[in-house]
This record gives C-alpha cells, structure tokens and sequence, in this order.
C-alpha cells in the first residue's frame, strides 16, 4: 500500500467501487423510502441510483481495457476505451430519462398524490450529500487523469444528486399541489436528458477527432516558430486521441526548392519538440510554397 499511487486506472478502480456500494445502500433506502410513501418521483430516483451502479461498473471495465498496451491490432493502444465507455453510460441515462417521463406522465394522468414524511426527508437529504461527495470525487479524479469516462461517472452522479434535490424540495410542496409529484419526475427527467445528450456529444467529439482549442493552437504555433526562422504558416491542426495516446497531424509550408532532407529534418525536428512539450505524437504534412 505504501507504494499505491492514484493514477488513470487506479482513480476509475477506487472510484468505481465506491459508486457500486454507494449506489447499492442508496437504492435500497430510497426505494424502501418510495414503497413507504407511494412517491413514483421517489422510486425512480431510487432506480436512477441502482443504474450509477451500473455505469460504475462500466468505469471498472474500461478502466482494465484502456490500460493495456498498444498491440498489432490496435498500434495506438485502447485508450478509446474511455471515450466509449463514457458514451454508453450517456446512452444508459438516456433510458432512465425516458423511462421517468413516462411514469411522471401516468401520474400526472391519475391524478395520483403522495403523502411525504419524516422518512422521506432523511432519505432524500442523505442522498444529496452521498451522491455530490461521489461526483466530487470523480469530477477530481477526472481533472487529474483527463478521463472522460470519470467525468461521464460524475455526470451520473451530479444528476442523481440533483433529481433528489428536486424531490426534497417536492416533499415541503406535496401537501399543497398534488400534482408536485409527477411533475418533479419531469423535471429529473429532463435534468437526466441534458446531462446524458453532453456526455454523449462529448463521446462523439473525441471519438470523431477534434480541432485542438484556439490556445493549444497558438502556443504550437509560437513553439514551431522557435524552431525555425521560416515562416511555415502551419495549419490544419487535427487531435486525435486515445485516452493516454495523442495524435497530432498538421501541415507546415517550406520553400519548394528546398531538398527532402532538410524538409525531413526540419519535420523531424518539430516533431522531437512538439513531443518534448506536449506529449503529442505528430505527423506533418509538407506543402511547397509557391510564391
């Protein structure tokens, strides 16, 4: 244990774990706390926790495939492990969205009205802190490791959080609206939605590849300007990622009666920085300058 340190893997292990028995003692207080009060709001939430556990077993798998090494198969290793990992717990949240509107709308259709109580705040009070304390730690774990699929796991987590903010806000209103039930299952439902469609179309992004931010974009323009007094004019900047693994290709401009080797060389000794500073595995594409 002294020499246990909390790097990708091992931050998606420990976290996981906690998110399944986190998850697993809140489900079962939560649905105990629905069946008890008759709360549709509160037993969905309870099975939005019991799909955490789900995710977070997601997080362990992905956590064990995205650390093997590049093989003949896959030369860039499985580090897009993450990424798609985290794009099937945003479909998964999809499906616990949708199946809260519809039973928040068979409700409101009833006409159905629960009796909160005592029970019903501690438990949705216990979950808040349970639940953000969780997200905390993943988010953490995310900015320390870039993963994505922790950030996913935080997302999932947030948004449990949230729903049973709402529902413990629902409780003090219940016995004024009787509709306050089925209409908070609405709103966890959309709050599930949102949180689902950004991981999703964060999924998508850095699987599809990803221009690099505008502030990447110039400070390798001013490093490529170091290496050379010649204006290359580089351009075209693509990242590709694969978890730990970054791709990075781009085109630079060099005078079209230059020779190949000192083209070559020039390339080479971009890439050797580039590396150096970034951590980015680059290939350049050389166009002559015709002017």
């Amino acid at each position: 244990m002294k020499n246990f340190k909390l790097d990708k893997s091992n931050w998606a292990f420990v976290e996981g774990w906690l998110s399944i028995v986190g998850n697993i003692l809140l489900f079962g207080l939560k649905y105990w706390a629905g069946l008890a009060t008759g709360s549709i709001a509160i037993i969905a939430d309870a099975w939005h926790t019991l799909s955490d556990s789900l995710s977070s077993v997601i997080v362990l798998i992905s956590a064990k495939i995205s650390k093997k090494p590049a093989d003949k198969d896959h030369p860039f290793g499985h580090g897009r492990a993450d990424l798609i990992s985290a794009f099937i717990i945003g479909m998964l949240l999809l499906l616990v969205a949708f199946d809260f509107i519809m039973k928040s709308y068979k409700t409101l259709q009833s006409g159905e009205s629960s009796e909160f109580g005592s029970i019903a705040i501690f438990v949705m009070i216990t979950s808040v802190v349970i639940k953000e304390l969780l997200a905390q730690f993943a988010y953490r774990g995310a900015k320390k490791t870039n993963s994505k699929v922790l950030k996913a796991d935080g997302w999932h987590h947030r948004s449990d959080a949230i729903s049973s903010l709402v529902i413990l806000v629902g409780i003090f209103l219940g016995p004024y609206f009787w509709w306050i039930d089925g209409t908070l299952g609405m709103i966890v439902a959309f709050l599930i939605g949102h949180a689902a469609y950004e991981i999703i179309s964060d999924s998508i992004h850095s699987l599809l590849g990803e221009s690099p931010s505008d502030t990447i974009i110039e400070e390798l323009k001013l490093s490529i300007k170091e290496v050379h007094d010649y204006d290359m004019d580089p351009h075209h900047f693509h990242l590709h990622v694969y978890g730990d693994h970054t791709e990075l290709t781009f085109h630079i401009v060099l005078p079209q009666n230059m020779s190949i080797k000192k083209a070559h060389d020039i390339a080479t000794l971009l890439e050797k920085v580039i590396h150096e500073k970034y951590g980015y595995v680059s290939t350049i594409h050389i166009e002559p300058d015709e002017a």
